[in-house]
């Protein structure tokens, strides 16, 4: 006959956490794993700021627009996307035939395009060896004794 009189232990109520360091044995993928819930979780609080930033909701809803500089949020959504791999560069005519930004072709154009349209000086630095040069003779000045 078996003893009714045993106590029966009542079960442990474990966190997350607790829970994943039971699931996952090596402590180098846990930590991965923690990380990893650690990005998420700052993709979905940026994602949600960048929301309130830029939608009106309903009167009804009692939410006032968020006026606020989205530029530090976008940045730190954009790193988190690059942290998984997802890269949010547009790719297209206005970044040249390679997707990496202006030709060399394209940049010339553009700077003989200005030059003929408004007055100025153009200064163009080439590499390794810096020179700034001027048509103009230089002017004396209280430095140059």
């Amino acid at each position: 006959m078996a003893d009714t009189n045993e106590v029966k232990k009542p079960e442990e109520k474990k966190g997350p956490l607790q829970r994943l360091k039971e699931s996952i044995d090596d402590k180098e993928e846990q930590l991965n794993a923690i990380a990893t819930m650690v990005r998420l979780g700052i993709l979905v609080w940026s994602g949600a700021i960048l929301t309130l930033a830029y939608v009106d909701f309903p009167p009804a809803l009692k939410i006032p627009k968020q006026d606020l500089d989205p530029t530090f949020i976008a940045s730190v959504f954009t790193g988190v996307l690059a942290t998984f791999g997802v890269q949010t560069t547009k790719k297209g005519a206005m970044n040249g035939a390679n997707g990496g930004g202006v030709s060399k072709g394209d940049l010339e154009a553009l700077i003989k395009k200005a030059s003929e349209t408004a007055p100025g000086q153009t200064i163009r630095i080439e590499a390794p060896a810096v020179r700034i040069v001027s048509d103009e003779p230089p002017v004396n000045s209280a430095i140059d004794k």
